[in-house]
């Protein structure tokens, strides 16, 4: 699609690529205390198929995993920014409120640094709670407590006091909302000893990852994206159920190549989807496309892999390029696979510049499918 379209307009076109979800469903003993490295072999997808399978937009994904999760456990609540009687500020918590009531889920004041040391306190204390962010850029105000607090404490206690907490809600680049609320914070946020880190794309990806982290003992930051909420996707009749999870740290294959490997994450999957679909009409060229799903642990055996069967190496995000999960996976693939390669591994990323308000700005701002495909070309000498 045109790259002067809208954001939300191109999404339409990239998410629907030739891929979808057959996930596998390990119990939860599999979706935790994953190694940071080497955290087991990749998965591929296939077509989400059988007579049970139903299309679920992202954010019912992570409704229904919300509702299965307070259903389940009574130590589990929802705190935030009108996750209550407004149902959400993009409706995640819709209908929450009149089943489990005023005390399961609980609309805050607008402070963040308020309702974040709460939700932590809460949790040093035995409970399970969510914390909904409006949007990341917002926990900037309470980064202390997610960064110092919650993750620190498990460490500092010797193993004695866990910190059972899930901070949620959308990351990265949107649209039409400039600098101080279109930031991808996955880098920040991996870069946390005792935090772990995930960015779903699909629908399944959402609620198996959510239900993941609501569960795990350790603070866990579910970055999500506002412009995937609203997109649909085939839902396995596995992950229809109420105990589907996906474990940590293990990347799934969503498209199966010999030439190139693709590494990326959240919404840059299904453009990378879309850039693959047309390296191979227009140039024949197989590229494989791994959504890395869990930032951290990362999922370093399957980038591996992968390249050791396409000796080339593109990661695609939406953060800045400086010090980013692109330049991580690059360095890591020069300790771990420098001799599979056969050239140097590159990256596309957002680029080095607060967000744009202008349209046209703002489109120049984030990789989309056509730079993509003339990325991987050029690196390719086609």
């Amino acid at each position: 699609m045109s790259r002067f379209l809208r954001p939300a307009a191109r999404l339409a076109a990239s998410t629907r690529a030739a891929t979808s979800i057959k996930a596998n469903a390990p119990s939860f003993s599999q979706a935790i205390a994953r190694p940071v490295y080497f955290g087991g072999s990749s998965q591929s997808r296939s077509y989400a198929e059988g007579a049970g399978v139903k299309e679920y937009t992202v954010r019912d994904a992570l409704n229904e995993a919300l509702a299965e999760e307070l259903e389940a456990n009574p130590k589990v609540f929802i705190l935030g920014e009108e996750v209550a009687q407004y149902n959400g500020a993009y409706k995640v918590t819709k209908g929450l409120l009149d089943r489990f009531g005023e005390k399961r889920v609980i609309d805050t004041p607008i402070t963040e640094m308020g309702f974040a040391g709460l939700a932590t306190g809460a949790a040093l204390s035995g409970l399970h709670p969510v914390c909904e962010f409006m949007t990341f850029n917002f926990a900037m105000q309470a980064i202390d407590h997610v960064v110092n607090s919650a993750a620190k404490t498990l460490y500092m206690s010797g193993g004695i006091q866990p910190c059972n907490i899930t901070f949620r809600g959308p990351n990265g680049f949107a649209a039409g909302v400039a600098a101080q609320h279109s930031q991808d914070y996955s880098a920040w946020y991996g870069s946390i000893p005792g935090l772990k880190v995930v960015s779903p794309w699909s629908a399944e990806d959402a609620k198996g990852l959510l239900k993941a982290a609501i569960r795990d003992p350790n603070p866990v930051v579910v970055l999500e994206n506002e412009l995937m909420y609203g997109q649909s996707f085939p839902m396995s009749e596995a992950a229809q159920k109420d105990d589907f999870v996906l474990p940590f740290g293990k990347a799934k294959v969503e498209r199966a190549g010999k030439d190139l490997t693709i590494v990326t994450m959240s919404r840059c999957v299904g453009q990378s989807l879309v850039a693959a679909e047309n390296l191979k009409k227009n140039y024949g060229v197989e590229a494989e496309v791994i959504n890395l799903r869990s930032i951290k642990p990362l999922d370093l055996e399957s980038i591996v892999q992968s390249i050791k069967k396409t000796h080339r190496l593109l990661v695609v995000e939406s953060g800045y390029p400086a010090f980013g999960v692109g330049a991580e996976i690059l360095a890591l693939s020069m300790e771990y696979a420098f001799d599979y390669l056969d050239g140097p591994a590159q990256r596309v990323t957002g680029a080095e510049v607060p967000t744009p308000y202008a349209q046209k700005l703002e489109e120049m701002s984030f990789p989309n499918e056509q730079l993509i495909e003339n990325f991987a070309a050029k690196m390719l000498r086609l």
